[in-house]
């Protein structure tokens, strides 16, 4: 009883805590001193974060999230050694800000190299600006002040060789760099090598903790794809005239029905362990950060669909991709010579000759889920997944040859092998299009790829229908009910992309094809703002600070981004204000702007009973005049627009973290909510109805 008195005490105190001090502190940092000779010291900011949350890199895209600063105040004691090191970010493409997003979670040091210029102790202070963000939410970048207590110096001022010892003693990883110039120094790499293992060990622990039951989940889910991908690698033009042949080696090799099964059993099961034992190596060789960057990255993209679109030219008759003869014969001379090794060499004869086929399949499965996951078992589960799927036709016919009989080749097999190709070509189109994202070429955009597509699936239709011929096809004379079914179902898909073309949003196909915003030509945009701006004449025309922010708002909504005068206008309009505490680079207020704002309910309401203030809160690129300028608890001139707003949503509000959503009555000098509770990044469009419908509400019972 007394230990649960305790524990009540104190979740009541942690309550009561978070109740009187809403802002979010994810960032927990601690400042070390390091004497590395008797010239030299590193600082280092270690920094944890909690769960779920991370800092972006000093070397950010221009188009990407804010990137961290360090500032240091001069001082005569000494005098810095480059610039602040980190180790290798996490890089991942991001479809918010349309660019590689580079960032660190948990666990990472920073380190800065100073050089004395005494031997007395002093102290390094500074501050850092950087931003933070989770799933939900962000924090928009403020200045954190910090200060190194450097004691005074217990080695020899000039320890030359000392300094010589710990260049020389130490080795330099490659991943490591310096943000300022993109080029690694020896004592740059010293200093952060030692933490780079350390996170990465770090990160490995917290993955295996936090992400089993999601990953156990997946594992499944690519198990069956990968099972069912083998199962349909039986009817491509490589494998399914082998079947015949290969069963008939289990069907005359003996008179011995038993040592027959035997063999087919162990047929099968080396198959599977074939393409396990290459699952293994690919497991060994592409860990997680591997798989991060295969998905992320513009060069293995690029590969990608080279090696797509090879393998559709190959499919298409213009040439044919072979193993090298030498093995497959080795192979078969093996299986040859009979007995218990036979069937596992004439399962490899089988893997080799269908490897023109089935390449492409195990490309296809591999690189779509090393794009959806980080799990370092993906290669081996989906390896032994695609084995038992192969495996099982070639087993199951062996058992039962008299199934053979009613299974014949023919013009047929052509035709499936040309389908290949063409979806070969189509899906080869997305590899090449995350290679374009991450460059930013700008070759890929929406409508381009959408219109590749309408062609690649309007000619597979035409073929199938016989009026298109390639080498190796028969005369159609009658289509079969397959082939019209897919020919119906290839047509129907053509149609259902021609609206995307004019920006119609394709739910159903927008993980394969590029980002809505990479449409030039968009007509329900173009509709939305010509009624919007038919229907609010009143709306002022020269609005502070519009020329700098309106680029950022939600297409079909106008919006002030300062208080004063968007009270000014509510009070006219007798509407209450609706608060919107959002960032430049705030990737969580776009999606919740993508999954909520673009609703036609919530669009309406917001437009025709609220007045809309967005207070930008990392615009700090925009200098205030002297009259807006305010001034802080701690007695600092804010004369920065996002500085201002952060202070604002922070003293008033007790928040720090952005999207985040206030309504208030323009009358009200304290800026009092409307609402019980404020509303934070949450993409439900009933949940956020109901805050704004409680907001109106109240505002009507003033």
């Amino acid at each position: 009883m007394k230990n649960i008195a305790k524990l009540s005490l104190l979740f009541l105190c942690l309550l009561v805590t978070s109740v009187s001090f809403g802002q979010i502190n994810p960032a927990h940092w601690n400042y070390k001193v390091k004497e590395l000779s008797g010239t030299e010291v590193e600082l280092q900011f270690q920094l944890k974060l909690d769960n779920g949350w991370h800092i972006y890199s000093q070397k950010s895209d221009p188009n990407g999230p804010i990137p961290s600063e360090y500032t240091f105040e001069k001082n005569p004691n000494y005098s810095l050694v480059g610039g602040v090191v980190e180790p290798k970010p996490h890089e991942e493409m991001d479809d918010i800000f349309k660019c590689v997003v580079r960032s660190f979670s948990d666990k990472v040091t920073f380190r800065q190299k100073i050089k004395r210029n005494t031997n007395k102790a002093f102290e390094v202070k500074g501050s850092m600006y950087y931003q933070l963000c989770n799933d939900g939410s962000c924090i928009a970048p403020d200045d954190v002040p910090f200060t190194f207590k450097v004691p005074a110096s217990s080695k020899p001022l000039d320890n030359k060789e000392e300094l010589s010892k710990l260049s020389d003693d130490n080795e330099f990883s490659p991943e490591l760099y310096d943000v300022n110039n993109s080029t690694l120094t020896d004592s740059q790499a010293y200093n952060s090598v030692v933490d780079e293992k350390e996170q990465s060990q770090l990160s490995e622990s917290v993955e295996a903790e936090n992400e089993k039951p999601e990953k156990g989940k997946s594992l499944l889910g690519l198990f069956f794809g990968a099972l069912l991908a083998g199962i349909i690698t039986m009817f491509t033009p490589c494998v399914f005239p082998m079947i015949p042949m290969t069963v008939n080696f289990f069907m005359h090799s003996s008179d011995n029905k038993r040592k027959n099964r035997r063999q087919a059993w162990a047929f099968g099961l080396s198959i599977v362990f074939i393409f396990a034992v290459i699952g293994a190596l690919l497991s060994l060789v592409f860990g997680p950060d591997s798989l991060n960057f295969i998905g992320t990255h513009g060069i293995p993209n690029l590969i990608f669909f080279v090696i797509f679109f090879v393998f559709s030219l190959s499919f298409f008759g213009l040439f044919e991709i072979k193993m090298p003869e030498k093995w497959v014969n080795a192979s078969d001379a093996q299986a040859d010579k009979g007995g218990l090794m036979a069937p596992f060499f004439i399962a490899l004869t089988t893997v080799l000759v269908s490897f023109s086929c089935t390449g492409p399949i195990i490309s296809a499965a591999l690189v779509e889920f090393a794009t959806s996951t980080t799990n370092r078992w993906i290669g081996l589960v989906s390896m032994l997944g695609f084995g038992i799927g192969f495996a099982m036709p070639f087993t199951l016919l062996a058992f039962f040859p008299s199934m053979l009989k009613n299974m014949k080749s023919g013009g047929w097999l052509n035709s499936v092998k040309i389908v290949f190709a063409f979806l070969e070509l189509a899906f080869g189109l997305k590899f090449l299009s995350m290679a374009d994202l991450f460059w930013g070429w700008r070759l890929l955009d929406r409508e381009v790829y959408l219109a590749l597509w309408i062609v690649i699936f309007s000619l597979m239709g035409i073929y199938l229908m016989g009026k298109i011929k390639f080498k190796g096809d028969d005369e159609v004379h009658h289509i079969g009910v397959i082939r019209l079914f897919l020919i119906i179902a290839s047509f129907s898909f053509v149609i259902y992309m021609i609206p995307g073309m004019f920006g119609a949003p394709l739910k159903a196909i927008s993980g394969f094809i590029p980002p809505m915003n990479t449409q030039d030509f968009n007509i329900e945009r173009l509709v939305t703002e010509s009624s919007h701006s038919s229907t609010t004449v009143e709306f002022p025309a020269n609005v502070k600070f519009k020329e700098q922010l309106h680029k950022y708002s939600v297409p079909g909504y106008h919006e002030f981004y300062d208080l004063d005068e968007a009270k000014a206008y509510a009070k006219q309009q007798n509407k209450p204000i609706f608060i919107d505490f959002t960032g430049i680079n705030c990737g969580n207020c776009r999606l919740m702007e993508q999954a909520v704002w673009t609703d036609d309910a919530v669009k309406k309401m917001l437009n025709e009973e609220f007045v809309l203030c967005a207070l930008y809160c990392d615009a700090n690129s925009i200098t205030l005049d002297d009259a807006d300028c305010v001034t802080d608890s701690d007695g600092r001139v804010l004369n920065k627009l996002g500085k201002k707003n952060l202070y604002f949503q922070r003293s008033r509000y007790n928040m720090n973290a952005q999207p985040y959503y206030v309504i208030i009555d323009a009358a009200d000098p304290e800026n009092k909510p409307l609402t019980r509770d404020n509303y934070s990044y949450s993409p439900d469009v009933d949940k956020f109805m109901a805050f704004l419908n409680e907001g109106l509400e109240n505002f009507g019972k003033k």
